[in-house]
């Protein structure tokens, strides 16, 4: 029996990973799309018996897919594969109607033994596809095309399930859910370093954190800002004693810094297979315009691959922007990295 498989992903290494952790055999016929408004149309155009969907996308994210599937009543079983993995996502999918999530990076395991408690795969299989040679192939190549993927790509999708770490941290300790954006990795001159915050409103103030980190051939800084408009929210979430003024401001940043940078490092790393080892925090500044805080980081002329992760605290208007910058040097590990990665995933 053909199953009609729909892989829905803005990051091509995601796709390529879904598809190949499926088990062998002739029986899936793949489509991959790149985005929510896509999934939604393929569906809508032609059967598919089962979808594996990405919750972070741009435009149409995997939440409204799921709300489209439910409101038009569409026929498809969906798997959610998310580097989101706070609990109240899980529980969100769920209400929407996944039958299952799988946390990013995939794991063979999850995905079988989710295939195997909906008929869509029988435990033993595999065994069998290892005597038959012809059904090895897991389907015509053209299902698997050979998309080459950038350095950007890649980083983007790295970022991805290392900013899941630090939300779901983050939504842990201060008991919210928080709303991830799809990280934006851009190649900018440190002179454009203030330009890379999109979220940065000229007319208000910040304050910001500045946490070098280094590893094997890889190095770099992570930069947290924080609006001064959020402080006193941010401060009560905490349970600090407002009244002190700027020493909770201090103790705000730090905290928020250890957090985020934390988890989100140690996420990274592991992708990486290496220790990312984290410098001691400074303060960089407070209640400044973004541009005079970043003055000084500005002043080197170097190339940086800059990573802009926007933290958002639904329900609670907070947000925090961390920018993490990859020095010149760290590229070419990266580049060599992917290309490990593409050849054996």
């Amino acid at each position: 029996m053909t199953t009609r498989v729909l892989i829905c992903d803005d990051s091509l290494l995601a796709r390529k990973q879904m598809a190949r952790a499926l088990p062998p055999g002739p029986d899936y016929v793949l489509q991959f799309v790149s985005n929510g408004a896509e999934a939604l149309a393929r569906l809508r155009a032609q059967p598919v018996d089962l979808m594996f969907l990405d919750l972070n996308m741009p435009e149409v994210d995997g939440y409204q897919v799921l709300e489209h599937v439910q409101a038009e009543n569409l026929a498809v079983l969906t798997i959610v594969v998310s580097g989101d993995i706070q609990p109240k996502a899980q529980e969100r999918v769920r209400n929407l109607g996944a039958i299952g999530f799988i946390t990013k990076p995939i794991e063979l395991g999850a995905v079988l033994s989710l295939l195997a408690e909906y008929g869509f795969y029988r435990p033993g299989e595999l065994e069998h596809a290892a005597l038959n040679d012809d059904l090895l192939d897991p389907g015509d190549a053209a299902d698997f095309p050979e998309i080459p993927l950038s350095l950007n790509d890649y980083l983007q999708e790295v970022a991805n399930i290392a900013m899941g770490r630090a939300s779901d941290l983050l939504a842990r300790l201060l008991q919210v859910f928080v709303k991830q954006p799809v990280p934006k990795v851009s190649l900018i001159a440190n002179s454009e370093l203030s330009m890379a915050i999109s979220a940065a409103n000229n007319s208000s103030t910040y304050s910001a954190v500045c946490q070098g980190f280094t590893g094997a051939n890889i190095a770099g800084e992570a930069l947290l800002l924080f609006s001064d408009a959020n402080f006193r929210k941010m401060a009560e979430l905490l349970r600090y004693d407002i009244t002190k003024g700027e020493a909770t401001q201090v103790e705000v940043l730090m905290d928020m810094s250890s957090i985020l940078f934390g988890a989100f490092l140690k996420g990274m790393g592991d992708q990486l297979d290496m220790m990312l080892g984290p410098g001691h925090p400074t303060v960089l500044g407070q209640q400044q315009p973004v541009t005079e805080l970043l003055e000084n980081q500005s002043a080197r002329q170097e190339q940086l691959l800059c990573i802009e992760i926007s933290y958002n605290l639904e329900e609670r208007g907070l947000q925090c922007d961390m920018l993490v910058l990859l020095t010149e040097d760290s590229m070419p590990f990266l580049q060599q990295h992917l290309h490990q990665l593409m050849s054996t995933s």
